[in-house]
């Protein structure tokens, strides 16, 4: 039985005896669980027994001869992502699983309204899940530096403006109809279409700071298309082979055939879905929707078992 069906039993079974553990034991195999847990006190090896008055059902039990005829008891979430959580083990696995299948919060609430007590509680379990895809990405990032481009990659780069919208234009003007950042992207392209988008946010779009993201993670003497911003125009110089597009004149330059069109499409996909997650509400929640993004198209999509694979992975690392 594969990993994404075992999961699928797990938590769309109806609740018996022996569910509770079966769960608990699956978690432990992914390491999202702690498999064995020292007692603070005595420093003795603590055991999993079954609770009748605790949530999980099962907690780590010690009855050292220290702690003078008293049971100390720890939570099987101890240290873990679900630590500090309300939420039952098998709710959880739900939202997991459903994150990972590419649903929208919205979605998510509606398809089980039971999944949490209110859509605060939802935005918190939302926000470990995007923590844990920021702090992947930061890993790749110290590891490999995030470099695209080079012979068999090209490069498209463009700047955007995410800005806040509101819902039939009525509501409150908030921050982020005040942003000046912008969004630079790079984008890179292999053949068959395969894309490995980085995604920053930036003060201003003038050389001063375009310039050192684009020598930071893209390859010296990689092909690079871009409009025909002034910005980019010192690129020749720094080893790099530039292509532009004129786009008052169109789309696609007649002589070389460069165009931006990729990451235009790309632009128009990630803004439909950071708007409809709310992400553009601030500076920082935009950089993390912008990472979760990026932790989608570099690691998830390549992982063997999938995004849901990929995720239960990375949790592991992030709480081991």
């Amino acid at each position: 039985m594969g990993n994404l069906t075992r999961l699928k039993k797990l938590i769309n079974e109806e609740i018996s005896k022996r569910g509770p553990l079966k769960l608990i034991k699956y978690l432990q195999r992914k390491k999202l669980l702690k498999r064995k847990i020292k007692c603070k006190v005595c420093q003795q090896k603590m055991e999993l027994k079954k609770r009748v008055n605790n949530g999980d059902q099962y907690a780590w039990i010690c009855r050292g001869a220290a702690h003078g005829g008293h049971v100390k008891q720890t939570s099987v979430r101890h240290k873990s992502l679900f630590s500090r959580s309300k939420v039952s083990l098998q709710r959880w696995m739900q939202f997991i699983y459903r994150f990972s299948q590419g649903l929208r919060l919205r979605q998510i609430d509606m398809i089980d309204d039971t999944i949490a007590g209110s859509t605060t509680t939802l935005s918190k379990m939302s926000k470990k899940i995007r923590r844990v895809c920021v702090a992947a990405v930061q890993r790749l990032r110290r590891r490999t530096g995030q470099q695209i481009g080079g012979r068999r990659e090209f490069v498209v780069i463009d700047e955007s403006h995410f800005r806040h919208k509101r819902k039939y234009g009525r509501g409150r003007m908030a921050g982020g109809w005040k942003r000046r950042k912008w969004v630079f992207g790079m984008l890179g392209i292999k053949h068959r279409g395969k894309t490995r988008p980085i995604l920053r946010l930036v003060e201003k779009r003038s050389r001063r700071h375009l310039v050192p993201v684009i020598t930071l993670h893209v390859r010296i003497g990689s092909s690079v298309i871009s409009d025909e911003w002034r910005a980019y125009r010192v690129l020749p110089n720094l080893g790099y082979e530039h292509h532009t597009v004129n786009h008052s004149r169109w789309y696609v330059d007649p002589r070389t055939g460069a165009h931006t069109q990729h990451l235009e499409r790309a632009w128009r996909s990630y803004k439909e879905q950071i708007w409809r997650l709310r992400g553009n509400r601030n500076d920082r929640l935009l950089s993390e929707h912008l990472t979760v993004i990026e932790w989608n198209e570099w690691l998830a999509k390549k992982h063997k078992n999938g995004t849901l694979g990929r995720l239960i992975y990375d949790i592991s690392k992030k709480y081991r």
